[in-house]
């Protein structure tokens, strides 16, 4: 036997099943990325917090240390390389940033490899120790610091060195070092503690992010829309060729009270490529005695059905939907789309709202932007849905 609910419509159960699903898919994976992030910064913390090295830790490195110098990290591969032609690199800072993306094992234009060997990471200096020889960059005379973006090399200029040199790392060990190195040198200009109140702030700001678990869907809230495939999409689509075909016809057939042109192309067989062109002229009147042949009442084929196709691109949080509504702070939204509530968790009374489109703190999503008493009932304001 079918299962229904109290509205006695097994197609509305199904519907709200569906729903359900999806929303739950949708909050899983975010919550997972979520999650991921969330880890990543609590150990940035957790060792920003405890990074410290000691002069044990050289113990067996050629490599001499000053009375006050500790070996914090040491990394067994690393190249040296050296930059071709003469560049400005920014002045050393403390950002702690998240990688945009994953890095690749590629050596960019413009940087050849000059050595090989360890790199050691202490509270002076960074130094390579290669088979050539062993390079220095001492933090006291750094003037420039780059990070690739795209790739795990790490570029430097120092007061003494002319030509830009640094350091190409195993992808998987560049992250580590770049924050280790970063550390190191917050340490020497004693400012470690603005590190870990900037990893303090990444942390607030990300649990502001965190997904809200979706409301459940009922089958009280499925339309009849929903019975059509494709649901709303497919209503605008018919509805606009069902506009379109009267519009074919009535230019395949002109009305033209003298009838001359009309006549003349009629009765004329059908043209080829070549001919149009003397077809587009007027055609002389017919004699007065001829009988005027039926007219043609066959229309030209159709316009192509318009298709569509989701909005694609970054959300910033954001419910998968194919409206291109996003939290990435662009243009406000004070007139959604009228399937709006099937991708977003809508409010109560959600249509008699008057402002823009914003979500709440429970995770609903209201039309009362920028009017008092926002969200009221649902904890107030989160942030605004874009477009």
């Amino acid at each position: 036997m079918a299962k229904t609910e109290s509205t006695g419509s097994t197609w509305r159960y199904r519907w709200a099943q569906r729903q359900n699903v999806r929303r739950v898919s949708t909050y899983r994976g975010a919550e997972k990325a979520w999650r991921r992030r969330d880890d990543e910064l609590r150990r940035l913390r957790a060792l920003a917090a405890d990074f410290q090295g000691s002069a044990a830790a050289g113990a067996g490195l050629p490599l001499e240390l000053a009375n006050d110098e500790v070996v914090l990290w040491a990394l067994p591969a690393a190249q040296l390389v050296e930059v071709r032609h003469t560049t400005v690199l920014p002045a050393p800072d403390l950002t702690v940033a998240a990688p945009a993306a994953p890095l690749r094992p590629r050596r960019p234009d413009g940087v050849r490899v000059a050595d090989a060997g360890m790199a050691v990471i202490t509270s002076r200096r960074l130094v390579l120790l290669g088979g050539r020889g062993r390079r220095d960059w001492a933090y006291g005379r750094m003037t420039g610091l780059a990070h690739d973006p795209a790739a795990p090399v790490t570029l430097i200029q120092v007061l003494d060195r002319r030509r830009t040199s640094g350091l190409l790392l195993p992808t998987d060990a560049a992250a580590d070092f770049r924050f280790k190195l970063t550390l190191a040198f917050a340490d020497a200009i004693e400012q470690r503690a603005a590190v870990l109140a900037q990893l303090d702030e990444l942390i607030a700001e990300h649990g502001q992010l965190k997904p809200f678990r979706p409301a459940v869907t009922t089958p009280a809230q499925a339309r009849l829309s929903a019975l059509v495939p494709g649901g709303r999409r497919t209503i605008a689509v018919a509805a606009g060729i069902a506009l379109l075909v009267p519009a074919a016809l009535f230019d395949s057939n002109p009305s033209d009270p003298t009838g001359g042109a009309e006549l003349a192309v009629a009765a004329t067989p059908a043209p080829t490529p070549s001919a149009l062109p003397a077809l587009l002229r007027p055609a002389s009147p017919p004699p007065a005695h001829t009988t005027a042949p039926k007219r043609s009442s066959s229309p030209r084929p159709p316009s192509p059905r318009p298709s569509f196709t989701p909005t694609a691109g970054p959300r910033c949080g954001a419910p998968e939907n194919p409206l291109g509504y996003d939290f990435c702070a662009g243009t406000r939204i004070r007139r959604p789309a009228a399937e709006v509530c099937d991708w977003f968790d809508c409010v109560p009374q959600f249509w008699a709202g008057r402002g823009y489109l914003v979500q709440c703190r429970d995770g609903s999503v209201s039309l009362t932007g920028g009017r008092a008493g926002a969200c009221a009932d649902h904890r107030g304001v989160r942030r605004t849905i874009s477009q």
